[in-house]
């Protein structure tokens, strides 16, 4: 091992040598990435195992190898004795036994064990753990404009485990708790790292409104989703069943659309086909379909196929061509069942201007908030409705 590179809470980076190479014989310094809640802190001249697989074939998230373990003559510490039963990464070499906030021992296993209700909880449905930063901006921004001097909603993020498992990966979630944007994380299913950990979403809902207190919830999964170009095979298929568990629990889901104005797959451009299947095909609750208004809309003539510009050089041309395509796709979410309600929210300069004080940044699928915008607003303006909700 080299050198240490940036910490955050649970994940310490590294610069390693690979003897024997990546893709090739040749030695090769990598990006590595340790969590010493699993495998204790490597220091410099340290010989640690690592996992090169998705580094080897070129996955975009991250671009880390993954520390497995450290040399022999520095194994971690055995974790301290404690409560909990809940063992996530279940069956794996690196699995953790946690605390549950749902756990028998947990000291909220009785304000949890009868809960049901959620009570009208805003939660907010993403796709893409990207859409996290953006939709939190969305709820600050309006709810600056409609506290009228009252605290600021607490915003709760569960996180699910379609994508990473270890919250420690996102460096999204510890930029927005050190900044106060969010109140808690909860980690759900096998997902584990977080505030609490939990063993549904469905539990991780109510400790988010019994334990967390917050005002409004976002569900989303955890960095690196998997998907296959197939109508079906991609991770964020849970979004749909997220929006049922806040539905049956008796929140109000509000389903956040994945859009790109940029995103070179027709599948992608506009709505991307995950929320079409997510809220389209799997959510079966009726849930507010958020659908932002991008000015001037009025700008495009409404065709077929249309062209999108390039959003750095015609900025309002872009938006308002991806808006027109956003609100022709989007009205398949309510046919033939008319399931769910279409709510249009403005996304102009100012909620652009919001998003561009993210206290972290904002990225997409490589790309950032200059590049393609609508991603984010579309995220924020789902935001901004559920604030809406949560102050009545």
């Amino acid at each position: 091992m080299e050198q240490v590179g940036r910490t955050w809470p649970g994940a310490v980076e590294l610069t390693v040598t690979v003897a024997d190479g990546v893709s090739g014989p040749e030695p090769v310094s990598v990006r590595a990435l340790a969590y010493p809640g699993l495998v204790g802190t490597p220091a410099v001249g340290d010989t640690v195992l690592l996992n090169v697989s998705a580094l080897a074939r070129g996955l975009g998230t991250g671009g880390y190898a993954l520390v497995v373990a450290p040399g022999a003559d520095r194994l971690p510490a055995d974790p301290p004795a404690g409560p909990g039963h809940l063992v996530k990464a279940r069956y794996t070499p690196l699995q953790a036994m946690v605390l549950g906030v749902d756990d028998q021992e947990s000291p909220h296993h009785e304000l949890l064990r009868d809960a049901d209700d959620l009570a009208g909880l805003p939660v907010v449905v993403a796709d893409l753990h990207s859409a996290l930063p953006a939709v939190v901006a969305g709820i600050r921004f309006a709810d600056a404009r409609l506290s009228a001097g009252a605290d600021p909603l607490r915003v709760a993020y569960v996180m699910t485990d379609g994508g990473a498992l270890p919250a420690w990966f996102s460096m999204a979630v510890a930029g927005l708790r050190d900044a106060g944007w969010i109140e808690a994380c909860l980690t759900a299913g096998q997902a584990f790292g977080g505030d609490h950990e939990a063993v549904t979403v469905h539990t991780a809902l109510l400790a988010a409104r019994h334990v967390v207190g917050a005002d409004v919830v976002v569900v989303a999964q955890g960095p690196g989703n998997l998907g296959t170009g197939t109508r079906w095979g991609f991770s964020g298929v849970a979004a749909g069943e997220a929006v049922n568990a806040a539905g049956v629990l008796g929140g109000r889901p509000v389903a956040s659309l994945r859009v790109s104005g940029a995103d070179p797959r027709e599948r992608h451009l506009g709505v991307s086909h995950h929320s079409l299947t997510a809220y389209g095909r799997v959510a079966l609750t009726p849930a507010d379909v958020v659908v932002p208004v991008f000015e001037p809309a009025a700008a495009v003539p409404e065709q077929p196929g249309l062209h999108v510009p390039d959003p750095q050089e015609h900025p309002e041309a872009h938006l308002a061509a991806v808006g027109l395509r956003v609100a022709q796709q989007a009205r398949a979410l309510t046919e033939p069942a008319g399931r769910h309600r279409l709510v249009d929210v403005p996304a102009g300069a100012d909620l652009l201007s919001a998003l561009g004080g993210s206290p972290v940044r904002l990225s997409t699928m490589g790309r950032g908030l200059a590049q393609d915008p609508a991603a984010f607003l579309a995220a924020a303006a789902a935001g901004v409705h559920a604030a809406r909700l949560a102050r009545g």
